[in-house]
């Protein structure tokens, strides 16, 4: 029998590969999207005629309750936030309230109307922010540095708390920084390789950035989607970090975006101290093991081949221009 996924999120990066895959899989998916005057479809331009789109917005739950009744769905998958970090310092109370109470507004809204629906939360790194142990697994405790990570902790664990209170199969998955040619321009990986793209054209000359010793477990969303999809199908909900279990600097990410197009990243970067975070996360690095057993996931893409994957997107779509 054809199931029924809800995606929240829907128009963004993961939101996209998500709904690519769940198509694949003879899925009927439904996508969750604001009512907005210029709808976002970029991302999912090549599939928007396969999904059904239902209006409804995180902060309203009314429209949750609706969307649920509208779409059945087997599985429902939080993906919607407010996820930028930079933009959590400039809209704290803002992002609360999507990334935060928006959990619990769907998650009783599922409680309400179809309480059997396998649930998805997005837990994030950013979560263990100054992080008391390394790698950061499962259990390890959280520390967050911004407003955004602040309020996924508290979605993590509404999650947690209504798994255990009303007996639903909710779970989270924690996952560390993933990335692709359809990540935001505002993130700093897009940042840097649309940038590359764009000084190799001739289009600018320099890439302004902040800490280039800060430390990421940079991974590819194609990949990461999978674990989503797969923590679904298991027999009880738990918890699972993905991550690749490798660490890089800012810097490595740029010196390999240059040298991809063969020039020397430090001819063109300049250090502004405005994009300097004011408090950092130094270092995250995951230990993806618990997800590697039991749910048979593995990485595919390797941080190098991301970040080439990405300049080559960037370099084709400024060539068109």
């Amino acid at each position: 029998m054809t199931k029924n996924a809800l995606i929240t999120g829907i128009t963004g990066q993961d939101g996209s590969y998500l709904a690519e895959l769940l198509l694949e899989k003879g899925y009927k998916v439904y996508g969750l999207r604001r009512r907005t005057s210029t709808p976002m479809m970029e991302n999912i331009e090549h599939i928007k005629n396969e999904i059904e789109f239902i209006e409804g917005d995180l902060l309203d739950q009314g429209s949750l309750i609706s969307a649920i009744k509208k779409s059945n769905p087997d599985e429902v998958y939080n993906l919607a936030a407010q996820s930028f970090v930079a933009t959590s310092w400039e809209q704290p109370a803002l992002t609360g309230q999507a990334t935060a109470i928006g959990v619990t507004n769907m998650l009783d809204a599922v409680r309400l109307t179809k309480p059997d629906a396998r649930f998805y939360q997005a837990s994030s790194s950013e979560m263990f922010g100054k992080v008391v142990e390394t790698p950061q697994k499962e259990t390890t405790p959280f520390y967050p540095r911004s407003p955004y990570g602040v309020a996924k902790v508290y979605g993590h664990w509404i999650t947690v708390n209504y798994r255990e209170s009303f007996d639903m199969f909710a779970c989270s998955g924690i996952l560390f920084n993933h990335e692709s040619p359809r990540r935001g321009i505002e993130f700093v990986t897009r940042k840097v390789t649309d940038t590359v793209a764009r000084i190799k054209l001739g289009l600018q000359n320099e890439l302004r950035m902040g800490n280039l010793d800060a430390k990421r477990d940079w991974g590819f969303a194609g990949d990461y989607v999978k674990a989503m999809w797969l923590m679904l199908q298991q027999d009880q909900p738990e918890d699972f970090v993905i991550a690749t279990g490798e660490t890089h600097t800012v810097e490595e990410l740029v010196e390999v975006a240059f040298g991809h197009v063969g020039l020397n990243w430090r001819d063109y970067v300049v250090i502004d101290p405005k994009f300097v975070r004011p408090a950092e996360v130094d270092l995250l690095l995951g230990d993806s093991s618990k997800a590697q057993k039991k749910l048979g996931w593995k990485l595919e893409v390797g941080f190098e081949e991301l970040v080439k994957m990405m300049v080559d997107s960037d370099l084709k779509k400024h060539s068109k221009r």
